[in-house]
């Protein structure tokens, strides 16, 4: 198996689960404390701007959505190789889709790093969206891939797990001095944690038209950030009770269908010759379901910081 601390590889692999950790034991810590830090040179910061109007110039339908910025996470194994005594808290903030263009996507982006060892340091004036892809096994065994429209913003034609990003939007928060609804940070972190799940169902429903029902309950399994500009994803693997065929008619109709062009249901064996047309954070995707089908085998539970 290819190693996830290849000086080469595309992917860092920022927290593995591979036993797969289901809702209960996944929390959040929602807060300010996460959130960007804008960089001291000025000119890099009136950057983001300059490159987010630019960008609208070209596309006038962009849209500037709040998202969840990834600030580190913390792993608790209790009793070391269980399951069930291990749980992982997600250190999650708030920043939007223009500061994502104008820091992890734009062209200077790795002035915006600071040179050091720890991730979140280094990472610490990128705007770091936590996006979300899934790993969909149908009931013939096999994997869904996705090939990206040529029209989308990231990374177009290459392959792809379905996914996007958890929504602050979908719980009420706009900011953090005015979250609707919740009463106090207990209950803000549950809210927030349970969106983790919901989201991916959510995105795997509009992405490839299949229905919620088919789907089991999301494990997580880890997250994986592309070193091509720093980009976090989380990943999960669910089983769809569907077969490679219905998936397939399912997906003609798929309210997200635009974004991508094609719906493969591929062996594990041939996603292998896929990965070099995979973005880094998906790459690392595969990689998590990889130690994930290990550990089905009797491997112990795995970190790797």
């Amino acid at each position: 198996m290819e190693k996830a601390d290849d000086p080469c590889s595309p992917f860092k692999i920022l927290i593995a689960c591979p036993s797969g950790l289901p809702p209960s034991q996944v929390s959040v810590a929602f807060g300010e404390r996460y959130d960007r830090i804008p960089h001291l040179d000025s000119s890099l910061e009136d950057s983001i701007s300059e490159i987010w109007n630019q960008r609208l110039q070209t596309n006038s339908s962009l849209f500037n959505g709040r998202k969840f910025r990834y600030g580190g996470s913390t792993l608790h194994s209790e009793g070391g190789s269980s399951n069930e005594d291990s749980h992982v808290c997600l250190n999650l903030g708030l920043t939007d889709y223009r500061t994502f263009v104008g820091t992890n996507l734009s062209p200077l982006w790795e002035k915006f790093l600071v040179p050091a060892e720890d991730d979140c340091i280094r990472c610490r004036h990128t705007s770091s969206p936590l996006g979300n892809g899934a790993i969909v096994e149908t009931s013939d065994g096999k994997i869904v891939l996705l090939q990206r429209s040529n029209n989308v913003g990231e990374f177009p034609g290459h392959f792809v797990f379905p996914g996007g990003h958890p929504e602050p939007q979908e719980l009420g928060i706009e900011c953090h001095d005015h979250v609707k609804g919740f009463e106090d940070s207990n209950t803000i972190n549950g809210k927030v944690s349970q969106e983790m799940f919901d989201s991916i169902i959510r995105e795997v429903v509009e992405e490839i038209g299949v229905p919620p029902e088919s789907l089991r309950n999301p494990v997580f399994i880890g997250i994986s950030r592309r070193e091509l500009n720093v980009r976090p994803a989380a990943f999960f693997f669910m089983k769809c009770s569907l077969e490679s065929v219905e998936i397939q008619d399912l997906y003609t109709s798929a309210q997200d269908g635009y974004e991508s062009t094609q719906l493969y249901t591929v062996p594990l064996i041939d996603i292998e010759n896929m990965t070099s047309r995979m973005p880094g954070c998906h790459h690392g995707g595969f990689f998590l379901y990889k130690l994930m089908l290990q550990a089905a085998k009797g491997d112990k539970f795995i970190t790797d910081h």
